[in-house]
């Protein structure tokens, strides 16, 4: 079976943060992930959770001012002791809300220092990190980003997230973010390199490229990528990370109401 998330950063954007967990409960979501919460009240952030009886089972730690066009600064020597800060920020908020994953957006390219010193700063953040997550029972996630938007970014390609892990020494708590927007933009094949990859896929996003908009409105054949993430036995959670064209309620239709917390490929209206 299917598993689904409301990503509450993208979903239900005409009301206030806190509010869109009633609105994802309300929709028939278990569960829902987003964005570094920046400027929420992270203890009233863990309190509507519980109230509204939702798993959060991913969360981005904070990854600078993704408005103005900052991808994280996990390879910036000059924010190492603010990424550290941050990080454990972040692992603190997964404590306290029983969220096992949490997405490390690793920088954009920094043109005046030389790319070996930036990976090596990014490998000393993530070996500091990786033993301090496995204490907390989370798993750290690395994503690339398509390069149309995101030019300057690190990791463009499932490879490149690949060769990151490797680098670590493939650790059982650091994992691909397989984003199916941001992938079929930068590469295509998906299938092809969902199936080459699966081992080391942690979580999984979607969106409908080349707009971002609820699966069914693009060109990704969304029944034969999500039905072999289903022949593979994928156990993790597919987060809905899209911007809902006409709205969120409507942009959900391609996925039943009841179907909403588990369903099968062959249960999508796509």
């Amino acid at each position: 079976m299917l598993r689904f998330a409301a990503n509450l950063s993208m979903l239900w954007r005409e009301v206030p943060f806190l509010e869109r967990f009633a609105r994802a409960r309300e929709a028939g979501f278990a569960a829902v992930e987003f964005l570094w919460p920046r400027g929420e009240d992270l203890q009233d952030l863990v309190e509507v959770a519980r109230v509204n009886g939702l798993q959060v089972v991913l969360h981005n730690m904070d990854a600078g001012d993704i408005a103005a066009g900052e991808r994280g600064y996990t390879n910036d020597p000059a924010r190492q002791e603010e990424w550290r800060e941050r990080f454990l920020e972040a692992l603190d908020l997964a404590r306290r809300l029983g969220c096992p994953r949490v997405n490390c957006l690793v920088g954009n390219v920094l043109p005046d220092l030389p790319r070996e010193l930036q990976w090596a700063v990014v490998f000393e953040n993530f070996r500091w990190a990786l033993p301090r997550a496995r204490e907390a029972g989370v798993t750290l996630l690395v994503e690339a980003l398509n390069p149309h938007e995101n030019p300057r970014y690190l990791l463009h390609r499932t490879a490149d997230s690949l060769n990151l892990l490797r680098a670590l020494g493939f650790p059982p708590n650091l994992k691909i973010q397989y984003d199916v927007y941001h992938m079929q933009r930068s590469e295509g094949n998906l299938i092809a390199t969902i199936r080459e990859v699966f081992p080391h896929i942690g979580h999984v996003q979607i969106a409908d490229p080349p707009g971002r908009h609820q699966p069914g409105t693009g060109e990704v054949v969304w029944k034969r990528v999500l039905g072999t993430l289903e022949d593979l036995g994928y156990e993790g959670y597919i987060g809905l990370e899209y911007v809902p064209l006409r709205g969120t309620e409507e942009s959900l239709a391609w996925l039943p109401w009841e179907k909403r917390r588990e369903a099968t490929a062959a249960d999508l209206r796509i």
